[in-house]
């Protein structure tokens, strides 16, 4: 499994969405083209409004990110690409390892971005943030003594746990954070007590663990914020599962609860590097970071500015500040700990 997740050969169809019919085409100035493995309804409105801010037009081709990867790889050289864009630092890491990304000095990224939220080359940049917060059925009351990760381990919540599989890469990057924190030896010990806790085997995506918590299937799952606030701003049946979900930000006494990020990287050889590097910082712009809060419920990872409505709900916490590159760098010894603590 280990060779299968870092070589990052994912069997994904590539899909391509330009307003280009040939996909991207490379050495244009007044183009950018993007391999991006954001598939979220708002990221075209960030696409267009560049293109009226700038003129530039934005090329773009979607697929998962491990084939995006694998695919400018194999395009060597003659890749058109100049920008990839992706979910979860764990996959920038594995575009880091992989020998795509470029080094990018820009005084507009690091003024505007935090140190922790950026590789220290500036190979790639972190544009968004989300938290891995514990989830709750209210219907059978707040657990005493669930306060951290940790406490997930306890044998006193014996068959609580819905989670989704070790293959995530969100389970992947919250067991790199712990790594890096407490070291492997307690991840491991934290893992194999997770697994004796479970109600079930690990399946779904985090909507199936909200939806299973909501519906008493499970008392406790791990989730991502953005999931969650999806339903506090649906449709009254959406709106009814979230009454039902209390909230826990883990860690407030400690490290901190676990963050993520969407995040970005010019491609080595980008044929149009300027155009890249210009649409980063754009999306640093107040507009830019909007989008991300307003149409995907993240938090903006420009500070100053507010999350969504519907991300407030779940109220305020303290973020761990560990630098996400960290979490990149832990990745093959997460995987290898959940291997061996039987978390499928």
């Amino acid at each position: 499994m280990l060779r299968t997740l870092l070589a990052g050969a994912l069997a994904v169809t590539l899909a391509a969405c330009s307003e280009n019919p040939e996909g991207p085409a490379p050495g244009d100035n007044g183009e950018v083209n993007i391999y991006s493995s954001r598939h979220y309804d708002t990221d075209l409105r960030l696409y267009e409004d560049f293109t009226e801010e700038t003129g530039i037009k934005v090329n773009r081709i979607e697929a998962g990110a491990d084939a995006l990867i694998e695919k400018i790889v194999s395009e060597g050289e003659f890749s058109p690409a100049d920008l990839l864009i992706t979910v979860d630092a764990g996959r920038l890491w594995r575009a880091e390892e992989a020998g795509i990304l470029d080094s990018v000095q820009s005084d507009v990224l690091a003024e505007r971005l935090p140190a922790n939220l950026r590789h220290p080359d500036g190979q790639w940049f972190g544009l968004s943030t989300r938290a891995r917060i514990i989830i709750y059925d209210k219907s059978q009351g707040k657990p005493e003594g669930l306060d951290t990760y940790a406490d997930l381990a306890d044998p006193k919540f014996r068959g609580d746990i819905c989670v989704r599989s070790s293959t995530n890469i969100y389970n992947i990057s919250l067991l790199s954070s712990i790594i890096a924190h407490e070291g492997e030896e307690a991840a491991e010990n934290w893992a194999q007590g997770v697994v004796a806790n479970f109600a079930r085997d690990p399946q779904g995506n985090d909507t199936t663990q909200i939806e299973a918590v909501a519906a008493g299937e499970c008392r406790l799952s791990i989730v991502n914020t953005y999931y969650l606030a999806r339903y506090a701003s649906g449709d009254d049946n959406e709106r009814a599962i979230f009454d039902k979900v209390g909230v826990i930000f883990p860690n407030q006494d400690t490290t901190g609860t676990h963050v993520n990020v969407s995040g970005a990287g010019v491609v080595k050889g980008a044929p149009n590097r300027e155009n890249a590097i210009r649409f980063l910082e754009y999306l640093t712009s107040q507009s830019a970071q909007r989008y991300f809060a307003d149409g995907n419920n993240e938090y903006p990872a420009v500070s100053g500015l507010d999350a969504a409505s519907a991300v407030e709900r779940l109220g305020d916490f303290r973020a761990d500040e560990l630098d996400v590159a960290e979490i990149g760098r832990g990745q093959r010894a997460a995987v290898e700990i959940f291997d061996r603590a039987g978390w499928n």
